[in-house]
């Protein structure tokens, strides 16, 4: 999340470039971001290789648990050095507002990370460490299209790409972005301390997550995807001086974003069972899945604003304001998830709704703070 989060901040440098038709400076801002992300990717992947082990044990009580989470983090690392020169590409052609490309990639590796979970998962019986391997993969995939598309596409002369290292541009860079960085990096708190409340309603209702959250990575990508590009059109709007036209292409971003995910809420709605039952043929666990599935289709109808205007506001360059906005969000969040856990010991349904209040809140805030024009 810390690659995400810099790679926001990038995007936001380059697509104000973009709008303000410096065209040069787009090249020359991505190759600092590439070089720094590429640096990251290497010093976290030996990070996570020596510490998690020590760090987990203290964490996690189930020892099943833990030796999965570990088997999981030790191929998925490796991950990291495919997927962060990949954020850096797709900042660049998320600012330049030409994702085609995006398109391909994210195909790519859907048809790469699917067999492969089938075949090391439930074939080669690898068990999670198998859905690290396919998730690397299809990471590798991914990057090798960008690659090949900007190879053959981009004009190199126009968008100034060459490799030459700015130490200055990258120190603005840096300071844009650090606040986006802590943004993604707190991000995973609430779904990491969510696992840890829910241990103690047992291994069932943690299988029933797993799928849950799994099912749940479709919308959240689609729902990514529409934040990340309203992000890059405000910057390119504030770039060419048209503030007036934010809320409207936040309008149009949303309205999009429920024509695209509302067909797939109704199909997964409809075929339900048949979806939890590509995850497991345990008729108990299929039961037991389908009301917190329920529950984590219907999030989407309040995901789309709620990541389109805090985009919105990233957007605008004002990424420490979505820092605090991101902070307040999770203090409430895990003041709700404590309620739920030691309070009312509710339901993994019950727990599911944590998600509308975090997406809900962020939404909120956002449009309060764009309504007042502070950009």
């Amino acid at each position: 999340m810390l690659g995400f989060g810099f790679s926001i901040g990038l995007q936001v440098m380059i697509a104000r470039r973009n709008g303000e038709q410096n065209y040069a400076e787009t090249g020359r801002t991505f190759f600092q971001g590439l070089f720094f992300l590429s640096g990251l990717a290497l010093s976290l992947c030996l990070l996570i290789q020596g510490l998690s082990p020590f760090l987990l044990k203290q964490l996690i009580t189930s020892p099943e648990i833990y030796q999965a989470v570990t088997d999981y983090l030790d191929w998925r690392s490796f991950g990291l050095l495919f997927s962060f020169p990949f954020l850096a590409l797709r900042a660049f052609f998320v600012g330049i507002i030409k994702t085609r490309s995006l398109s391909w990639a994210a195909i790519a590796a859907v048809l790469i990370n699917i067999p492969f979970n089938y075949l090391l998962i439930f074939t080669l019986k690898f068990g999670i460490a198998g859905s690290a391997i396919a998730s690397t993969l299809a990471e590798m995939g991914s990057l090798i299209i960008l690659l090949i598309h900007m190879w053959r596409k981009i004009d190199k002369n126009k968008y100034g790409l060459q490799p030459i290292f700015d130490g200055k541009l990258l120190k603005r860079l840096f300071y844009l972005s650090v606040w986006s960085m802590l943004h993604s990096f707190i991000s995973m708190a609430p779904w990491f301390l969510f696992f840890i409340a829910i241990e103690h309603l047992g291994k069932m209702e943690l299988a029933v997550s797993n799928i849950t959250r799994s099912v749940s990575t479709l919308f959240f990508v689609i729902v990514s995807s529409l934040g990340a590009t309203n992000g890059s059109l405000v910057s390119n709007l504030l770039g060419a001086g048209q503030q007036k036209g934010v809320f409207p292409i936040c309008h149009k971003i949303i309205k999009m974003g429920y024509a695209i995910g509302f067909p797939l809420v109704g199909v997964a709605l409809f075929c339900d069972y048949w979806i939890i039952g590509f995850y497991t043929n345990n008729e108990t666990l299929v039961q037991h899945t389908v009301p917190p599935f329920i529950v984590m289709l219907f999030n989407y109808i309040f995901a789309v604003p709620g990541y389109v205007y805090i985009s919105a506001v990233t957007g605008t360059g004002k990424t420490k304001i979505a820092f605090i906005f991101q902070v307040v969000t999770i203090m409430v969040y895990l003041l709700y998830l404590y309620w739920l856990s030691h309070c009312v010991h509710a339901p993994l349904a019950v727990y599911m709704t944590t998600e509308y209040l975090f997406v809900i809140m962020l939404g909120i805030q956002s449009v309060i703070y764009l309504k007042r024009k502070h950009y």
